[in-house]
């Protein structure tokens, strides 16, 4: 009697799922590209072409009663210099709006921060020695520069205890 191997290789990957899996993910990617200057650019520049497209199709449209295709050929000689003059510029503030945009989130994350750290510290006895600790070597590696100025903020100092 012979004996017979039956070598069955099931996938342990359902194609389904792998499936759904490629599609969040290329989700993920389209959401990652449009974030950014670049698409907020190209946002600035279709609505300031598109402005200028309807605002010369407006001019036109009283003109063209006979001239539809010099119309046209206007039109969008209108649209290309658009694209052309108002591409830097829309860039440039673009750029510039990210750039505001970050140093705001990154001013917001670092005052939270620092309200975590100070209520977490008001209970908290070694870590406010620890802050008041800080505070006072970054006043001494202020004042330190000029021994004038260290003088005249301790006698500020010292009278606004008076007061």
């Amino acid at each position: 009697m012979k004996s017979h191997f039956v070598h069955l290789e099931y996938s342990s990957i359902h194609p389904g799922v792998a499936r759904a899996e490629q599609v969040v993910q290329n989700v993920r990617n389209m959401r990652a590209s449009i974030d950014g200057p670049r698409s907020l650019s190209t946002l600035l520049l279709a609505a300031v072409v598109a402005a200028m497209v309807v605002v010369a199709d407006q001019m036109m449209d009283t003109w063209a009663d006979g001239h539809l295709l010099a119309a046209w050929v206007a039109l969008w000689a209108v649209g290309v210099a658009a694209v052309g003059l108002f591409a830097g510029v829309s860039r440039d503030l673009a750029g510039k709006f990210w750039t505001r945009m970050d140093a705001w989130s990154a001013g917001l994350a670092q005052r939270r921060s620092d309200e975590r750290m100070w209520s977490i510290a008001q209970t908290d006895a070694r870590l406010m020695a620890e802050l008041h600790s800080a505070m006072s070597r970054e006043h001494e590696a202020l004042t330190s520069v000029n021994p004038a100025q260290s003088h005249a903020a301790k006698i500020i100092r010292d009278r606004l205890n008076y007061i």
